[in-house]
């Protein structure tokens, strides 16, 4: 019965996708329908087909290789899980309908199809959930790694004055990366300020301003001066809340004051030079 209904699915695959296609427009609120180009919606479309298709006819190792490379994709499409369980419910249903609708279910073998449905989809469902958590967070592990490697690299911008911008949430794992680039950073380009830039930090709570502290009590160690730069009028309303005693930081607005003070520091300063 699986292979009669496989068969089936693959004489009518054209009409299943059209119909499968406009229930997922009408029912999703996904933007994949609405931005992707027809062929590349087409090609998709098919290809989740085959997956669908494939435990019916495939050995477990091909439905397993095949299930994990469309996973990869439709997570690099953005799809949901929601939205996938909805493309897996919304398929069996249009192959129920057309199955009834040429006689091929009836009242007599209405059970016996919904149970060969049920061990159709249910695994489908499972293994997809499991593949799709997988990939997900190993994506997700990828983009954690590469905005670390993006926001935590100090950065000369003058002779001895260096600059560190920091994007994102502050946790345990990020704050020992920034420690470690920015002492090797100050030992690498000798700087003698270094500007801690947190304009890209959303919030700046006690457990942040514990990392940040410890950051500049090291550069001071190595025998740098550490300015926090970037201070919004909402995250200086925060410190002053929770507390938090950066009595013993020099703090400015805007990463342009700082640099600002720091050649102040190292005697220097900008002038206009006017033209002849």
């Amino acid at each position: 019965m699986n292979k009669h209904m496989a068969t089936f699915i693959q004489d009518n695959l054209d009409e299943i996708l059209v119909r499968w296609q406009e229930m997922m427009k009408d029912d999703s609120d996904e933007k994949f329908f609405q931005i992707m180009s027809q062929d590349v919606i087409n090609k998709t479309s098919r290809e989740f087909a085959e997956l669908m298709i494939s435990n019916l006819f495939e050995g477990e190792n091909n439905y397993e290789n095949r299930l994990n490379e469309f996973t990869s994709k439709v997570v690099r499409f953005g799809w949901s899980i929601s939205f996938v369980m909805k493309a897996i419910n919304h398929f069996a249903q249009v192959v129920y309908d057309m199955l009834e609708q040429n006689k091929t279910i009836t009242e007599q073998n209405m059970k016996e199809y919904v149970m060969v449905f049920a061990e159709w989809i249910n695994p489908m469902r499972d293994g997809i959930v499991e593949t799709y958590a997988k990939t997900w967070e190993r994506t997700v592990q990828l983009q954690k790694i590469a905005l670390q490697e993006l926001s935590a690299s100090l950065i000369p911008v003058f002779d001895k004055i260096s600059v560190m911008p920091l994007v994102g949430t502050i946790d345990t794992e990020r704050a020992k990366l920034i420690m470690e680039n920015l002492l090797d950073g100050v030992v690498k380009h000798r700087a003698e300020v270094v500007l801690l830039d947190i304009t890209g930090v959303p919030v700046v709570d006690t457990m942040v301003a514990h990392h940040i502290i410890q950051a500049a009590d090291a550069v001071r160690l190595v025998g740098a001066k550490c300015m926090l730069v970037g201070i919004r009028p909402e995250i200086a309303q925060t410190i002053v809340t929770l507390g938090i005693n950066l009595k013993d930081f020099t703090t400015t607005s805007t990463l342009q004051r700082g640099v600002e003070q720091a050649l102040a520091w190292t005697n220097r300063k900008i002038v206009e030079v006017e033209e002849d």
